[in-house]
């Protein structure tokens, strides 16, 4: 019987973090701020600080082990979602010890490999992000006791890893190898996703305690089915089972010490964790035996047959692992079998598969970390990992000789290593299993131990291979000898720890049986204890004459004589067609894929806006009327109670609609952006006319600004020209023009006519001040009531004007639509290929906007004397008025988005009146920046509310007396408005300035 234990709990804000949970917080957290103080560790390896994480957690996590393996287990809970079941709920029983350690343990030994392995001439800094990221997402996975955030997680880890394969991204190797693996584990993660969903809609609940809880209940469901294979999809594609295997040797194109971590440890065993952690609800079934056992067993034949072939050192670990992940899968199928029988003696066979997945899955990490990190050092050393061009290096390398010949003989099962354990132990689970007689095995049931041994034959050869034609027989390497040596004390340390640890695991092999596996065990098989009980798993070297023990013999009697005639047979590879590979299907569908979507976007995508606007205008009207036919009689036409027009109104809706005619039929640009800025304008004067002034002066700002973003757009383009149209062309044209006022005019007839709900006007009226200390209304929505989606507006904002920014800027080879200059850099780069990691233009021009000193510009400006002379007056005005509608917008017209805008005015007026360069010696900022300061107060102003206990962006309000001022009220909503302020000023800079500058 366990007990849930809750730990040392940290309140933040009214949020309630146990220490699991800042353990998964802790390498996101660490990863960020050591990005930030990068600068600070320019003298030592960054390595050395990011080492502290692993270490810290490993600690942590191996404290927990006499708690753990005494069933005292401990969770963690936060509420996110309540209504739908969803939080962030940890919990840590013995499968997840297990992989914690195995995490956070291996973690610590990549790191400091790492530090020697990893030039400090490399993007360090974004390597130890991407790693550390990587880390937490795994602890995530493998806490998490919600399907969704697992979920999260799980995708997390396809996005890091694809950062970290993909860390030297000019090798298109690299790249290719990362998108690989990126489509083939995130499809697995939908699948995945789908297979939750339908778990919640059988059960009601996201929890995965919950659900073992009801599997009963479930079992008769129709979405039973469809459930276990979305899920057995999402775990075979993140541990590279047949056929979707393909991703892992390609992802050997990562850094060394990444595939040590990746695929060792840590995201292989993502998708084995899944399948022994959802045992207890699908195990018993025989959809569950056959497809997991299965694949298993064709993964592990067909990964160990292929290793053969390869001459890379790094794809044979590489086809080793898929081998092995294979053998581990193959184990957690025919381990479930043992809830097939339930509680009880019958049962107690086939427990071993479990024990013996749980030891190799612990005994692989081990031995794996080692070798690759052996063929980090011999690569490293040598330049090379083709084994053709190696051997006789263990006169040279005699310690990482050592380790290889101990991380290989355990590979291969060989005594007295830990993998010799766990490969007996599968043996004997292949040997019980013939014994088996549900889910129709029968007779074929000998196939699955003959299938084991087999794979287990090649498993020998190829780690014999790797021990032998890199360390034994004539030296082949292209350096001479004085050149070759030992690698550093400090590259070699980490994997003489996992050669030792092979070593100590396999003479004292009981050291695992009570602590890690045996609370494993009761995690993936809790049906099958009653109680306080406890598994009875012990461990010894030798446990007399046996059919696993003939099995071994049998192994290595025939690996050895295979590898001597290697030679001879190996050219058997050479005659299975390469069209035919999956590796070749995958790309070939890929190309296809690629083909074809480009060609459909081709079609419809041709540089013309006119017919972009027409499929988004038409698709538009197709929706709407859709929708106006299947509401039916739930919407109500309001023709009647409109209020009566005044003659002003009239007048202004003429002037209007004539303003809007005029457009079209314009013979240049001035004269169409001049009118287009009257129809704002007249809108203006109708929201003066309806008595809503913040609406107006917002509006007249706006228009004001881009009025000038017009003609700075159109300064660049060349002169209208007007042809003759088909009369099909205009008759699209205005058949989507009817059609689209048509519609909006009957969506405007159903919206105030349908009211379904009371309106909630009133409510904000009256509330305004009582709530938000605010007497503007309009002000109080934005900054309170409504500063969610203000901070989402602003955000979109932001990523405008950068997407504007960098639309201009990245095409430096570009000449002017106006033809007016071409558009050049001063100092050309020599070679594009010897660029760093960060862009040409940061390397050049650092982090600041460039400005036309740095190109061959010539500068927008004006040499009207009057409107210079008159500028530097008026300018002062709109400051002093842009700083009044800030100041006052709580409880008059304004607020920081106004305040913003007429800031923004006032330059844009400067820049107009003299020229750009005048605006950016009088504020030499990067606005860019200034637009990232603003969104972070605004940001932090919201999650200032946690401090509190309260929810995200609550404000409050107070008075107090100040100096020359008496009571004055101050509200947090003006740090929130601040931050609007500077980042409205910010996006409308950037895009101004980028804009206003002929190059």
């Amino acid at each position: 019987m366990s007990v849930v234990q809750r730990e040392l709990q940290l309140e933040i804000g009214g949020v309630i973090l146990s220490l699991l949970h800042l353990a998964v917080i802790f390498p996101f957290a660490m990863g960020i701020l050591l990005t930030m103080l990068n600068r600070f560790f320019r003298r030592i390896h960054m390595g050395w600080p990011v080492l502290i994480v692993p270490v810290l957690l490993f600690s942590y996590f191996a404290s927990l082990i006499p708690a753990v393996s005494q069933r005292n287990m401990v969770s963690g809970y936060v509420p996110w979602i309540p209504s739908l079941d969803i939080g962030f709920n940890l919990y840590l029983d013995g499968l997840s010890l297990l992989l914690t350690l195995l995490i956070t343990g291996i973690g610590v030994l990549v790191v400091f490999y790492s530090i020697y392995y990893m030039d400090k001439k490399e993007d360090l800094n974004r390597f130890y992000l991407y790693l550390l990221m990587f880390m937490g997402a795994m602890l995530g996975v493998v806490l998490s006791d919600n399907m969704i955030v697992l979920y999260g997680f799980w995708e997390l880890t396809s996005i890091t890893s694809f950062l970290l394969i993909a860390f030297h991204y000019k090798r298109k190797a690299s790249t290719s190898g990362a998108q690989k693996s990126f489509l083939i584990t995130v499809f697995g993660g939908f699948a995945m996703l789908a297979g939750f969903m339908m778990m919640y809609l059988m059960t009601g609940t996201f929890s995965i305690r919950a659900t073992i809880t009801e599997w009963g209940q479930i079992q008769d469901s129709a979405l039973f089915l469809p459930a276990l294979v979305l899920i057995l999809i999402g775990a075979f594609t993140k541990s590279a089972q047949f056929p979707f295997h393909i991703w892992l040797p390609d992802a050997m194109e990562a850094p060394t010490p990444v595939s040590a971590y990746l695929h060792s440890a840590t995201m292989v065993k993502a998708g084995l964790y899944v399948i022994a952690r959802f045992t207890p609800i699908f195990g018993g079934e025989g959809t569950w035996f056959w497809l997991v056992t299965g694949v298993g067993l064709l993964t592990l034949c067909y990964g160990s047959f292929l290793a053969v072939k390869k001459n890379d050192l790094k794809a044979i670990l590489a086809y080793s692992t898929i081998s092995q992940l294979g053998l581990i899968m193959s184990l957690l199928g025919i381990g479930s079998a043992a809830l097939y029988f339930g509680y009880g003696e019958s049962s107690a066979v086939y427990t071993v598969a479990i024990t013996a997945a749980l030891l190799h899955l612990f005994n692989h990490a081990t031995f794996k970390a080692a070798l690759f990190m052996v063929v980090g050092i011999v690569d490293h050393e040598t330049g090379t990992r083709d084994i053709r061009k190696l051997g006789g290096l263990a006169s040279f390398m005699p310690v990482t000789f050592t380790v290889a010949l101990v991380g290989a003989l355990a590979m291969a099962g060989i005594p007295p290593f830990n993998g010799f354990l766990s490969k007996e132990l599968f043996f004997q689970a292949m040997v019980e299993v013939t014994h088996l007689r549900i889910f129709g095995l029968g007779s074929w049931s000998i196939l699955l131990p003959v299938l084991a041994w087999l794979a287990s034959v090649f498993t020998l050869i190829y780690a014999l291979i790797i021990v032998f034609k890199t360390f034994l027989g004539n030296r082949r390497t292209e350096l001479p000898a004085e050149k070759l040596h030992e690698a550093p004390v400090g590259m070699l340390i980490p994997p003489v720890i996992l050669g030792v640890l092979v070593i100590t695991f396999g003479l004292f092999p009981d050291l695992l049986a009570g602590s890690l596996i045996e609370p494993a065990m009761a995690s993936v098989l809790p049906a099958l204890l009653d109680g306080n009980e406890h598994f009875d798993v012990h461990f010894s070297l030798w446990h007399g004459i046996t059919p696993e023990l003939i099995m071994t013999i049998g192994v290595i009697i025939l690996g050895i004589t295979l590898y001597k005639l290697l030679p001879r047979w190996r050219n058997v590879y050479e005659h299975y067609p390469q069209g035919l590979t999956i590796n070749n299907m995958y790309h070939v569908i890929l190309d296809n894929v690629q083909h074809y979507a480009r060609k459909w976007t081709e079609a419809y995508m041709n540089g013309s806006v006119r017919n972009y606007l027409v499929y988004i205008f038409s698709f538009t009207v197709a929706l709407l009327v859709y929708a106006f036919f299947r509401s039916g009689e739930n919407i109500t036409w309001n023709f009647k109670g409109h209020a009566p027009f005044s003659f002003y109104e009239a007048v202004l809706l003429v002037a209007l609609i004539a303003a809007a005619v005029s457009i079209p039929f314009a013979k240049n640009r001035l004269s169409a952006v001049i009118m287009t800025g009257a129809v704002g304008y007249l809108v203006t004067l109708l929201f003066v006319l309806f008595r809503a002034p913040d609406l107006a002066l917002t509006q007249m700002i706006v228009e004001t600004v881009s009025v000038a973003l017009f003609l700075l757009c159109f300064y660049h383009l060349p002169e209208l020209q007007r042809g003759r149209s088909s009369r099909k062309y205009l008759s699209v044209n205005m058949i989507v023009a009817i059609a689209v006022g048509i519609v909006m005019t009957f969506v405007a007839l159903a919206a105030s006519g349908t009211a379904s709900l009371e309106s909630i006007s009133n409510f904000f009226v009256q509330e305004s001040y009582n709530l938000a200390g605010g007497k503007n209304v309009v002000n109080v929505l934005l900054v309170d009531f409504r500063g969610f989606d203000t901070i989402l507006e602003i955000m979109v904002l932001g990523v405008a004007s950068l997407s504007i920014y960098s639309m201009i800027n990245l095409n430096l080879e570009a000449k002017d639509l106006g033809a007016r200059l071409k558009f050049r850099k001063k100092e050309e780069s020599k070679d594009d290929d010897n660029l760093d990691d960060e862009a040409d233009n940061t390397k050049k021009y650092g982090n600041q906007e460039r400005s036309s000193s740095t190109w061959d510009t010539v500068p927008l400006q004006s040499n009207d004397v009057l409107l210079q002379t008159t500028t530097k007056v008026v300018v002062f005005i709109i400051l002093t008025f842009a700083l009044h509608l800030f100041f006052a917008g709580h409880h008059n017209p304004g607020g920081g988005f106004i305040g913003g805008l007429v800031t923004a005015a006032a330059l844009v007026l400067i820049a107009l009146a003299f020229s750009t360069d005048t605006v950016r010696k009088a504020l030499p900022i990067d606005f860019r920046t200034l637009t990232a300061v603003g969104l972070a107060i605004a940001l932090l102003t919201g999650a200032g509310s946690f401090l509190f206990g309260v929810p995200f962006l609550s404000q409050t309000f107070g008075y107090f007396e100040l100096p020359l001022l008496g009571e004055t009220e101050l509200a947090t909503a003006m740090l929130f408005d601040l931050g609007v302020y500077i980042a409205v000023l910010g996006v409308t800079m950037t895009i101004i300035l980028q804009i206003g500058e002929d190059r």
